[in-house]
């Protein structure tokens, strides 16, 4: 991981530069340099961050001075999340969710994404929260692997029309802290 590697919340001054590396994810997307199952123009968009900065659970992990991912990090279960059994039965109040990841691929193998998840697994224990969840589309094969690695459990793979994508097998993973 970058020494350099600086978390914060995001700000408005953030949303360009979170739109910008949503949009280079997607370029890599359709240059076939991933594959993340995200779909320029309906999922991640420029609102996803906006929202999220507006309602103060947007954050940026910073290195080298500039923003490198970004990622969402609250205590709201998706309602596909209602389909799923989990492993770890817990209150809402005691699971946080970290939502729409994203490490500019200027940025990728240098750890920031493992280095994101840890962020936000001591922010969960801030928060007093017993249980982790993250979802991932089951194409995301890069991001599985990462969490796999991280300790997270695949506890389910739900057919969904997910942020407006259609036919995303949506992977539901969950770790107790």
């Amino acid at each position: 991981m970058d020494k350099e590697l600086r978390f914060r919340k995001a700000d408005k001054d953030d949303v360009d530069v979170i739109a910008k590396i949503y949009d280079r994810a997607h370029d890599a997307e359709e240059a076939g340099l991933t594959t993340t199952g995200w779909v320029r123009g309906v999922y991640p968009v420029r609102e996803v961050a906006e929202a999220s900065i507006e309602r103060d659970d947007m954050y940026v992990a910073e290195c080298e001075g500039k923003v490198a991912a970004a990622g969402t990090i609250n205590q709201t279960q998706v309602n596909v999340y209602l389909d799923c059994d989990w492993e770890y039965k817990a209150p809402d109040d005691k699971v946080c969710v970290l939502h729409t990841l994203v490490v500019d691929p200027d940025f990728r193998g240098r750890g920031i994404g493992p280095a994101f998840v840890e962020f936000y697994e001591d922010l969960a224990k801030e928060l007093d929260c017993e249980v982790l969840r993250i979802d991932t589309n089951a194409r995301n094969k890069r991001a599985r692997r990462m969490y796999g690695k991280l300790g997270y459990i695949e506890t389910d793979i739900v057919p969904t029309v997910f942020n407006g994508i259609r036919d995303v097998d949506l992977v539901l993973l969950e770790k107790k802290i």
